[in-house]
């Protein structure tokens, strides 16, 4: 009883390894027995409920700001400090609308981005995601309401569902991620702006009959 109180997430088999040094001669049965009757079993943690939205087949958007699909991308330090990576594009354009690059990105993270997005090209209709924590969290679910944007889920196991977001990480990772190693964040931030701005306005996409996605917003 006093191991179950001071290691309160530990189970009756982890207990009976800790007796066990100081009685050798106690099996994993009794001790199982006596964690029973004294009710010490413990309780398992509810995962909170996300919420049911939309999920629907991947599309073609036929404007610009139609539709905006997000991912995370994981990358690290010269020194093995994790980083995450927001990524954001435009399914019309191909554009990439923002990437941001740091330790950690909360849901309320994530909303100062696409708010910050949102001052110079508007908001969009709707954003595809994942149903990850920062994407499911109340600070985003109330974000998307508040500007009538609507919020539309990949179903699990079927990443095609947000394929451009997926295309567009493929390239970040080749191009920039496998080829650099960066020694601090703001390194890190100032080669991915580099690298934004050649991607959305020097380079032409032929899907989008070899304009560069900056201009192809601007024509539309």
């Amino acid at each position: 009883m006093e191991i179950a109180h001071v290691r309160r997430r530990f189970g009756y088999r982890r207990i009976h390894d800790l007796l066990r040094p100081e009685f050798p001669g106690v099996n994993h049965k009794r001790v199982y027995r006596l964690y029973r009757q004294a009710k010490l079993a413990v309780r398992k943690r509810k995962k909170g409920k996300r919420p049911i939205n939309e999920r629907v087949p991947l599309q073609l958007a036929r404007t610009v700001n139609e539709v905006w699909s997000m991912d995370f991308v994981s990358d690290s330090l010269a020194g093995g400090r994790r980083l995450k990576y927001l990524t954001v594009a435009d399914d019309f354009t191909h554009e990439s609308v923002d990437i941001v690059v740091d330790f950690g990105i909360s849901g309320q993270y994530v909303t100062r981005v696409l708010e910050r997005a949102a001052l110079f090209r508007g908001y969009p209709k709707a954003v595809r995601t994942d149903n990850g924590p920062e994407f499911t969290s109340r600070a985003f679910m109330v974000w998307a309401q508040a500007h009538g944007i609507r919020h539309i889920l990949f179903q699990p196991g079927r990443p095609m569902q947000n394929g451009y977001i997926e295309s567009f990480n493929g390239k970040l990772r080749d191009e920039q991620l496998n080829e650099s190693w960066f020694e601090t964040l703001h390194q890190a931030r100032a080669s991915l702006a580099i690298w934004r701005t050649d991607y959305n306005e020097v380079r032409s996409h032929s899907s989008l009959g070899y304009v560069c996605r900056g201009q192809v917003r601007l024509i539309a």
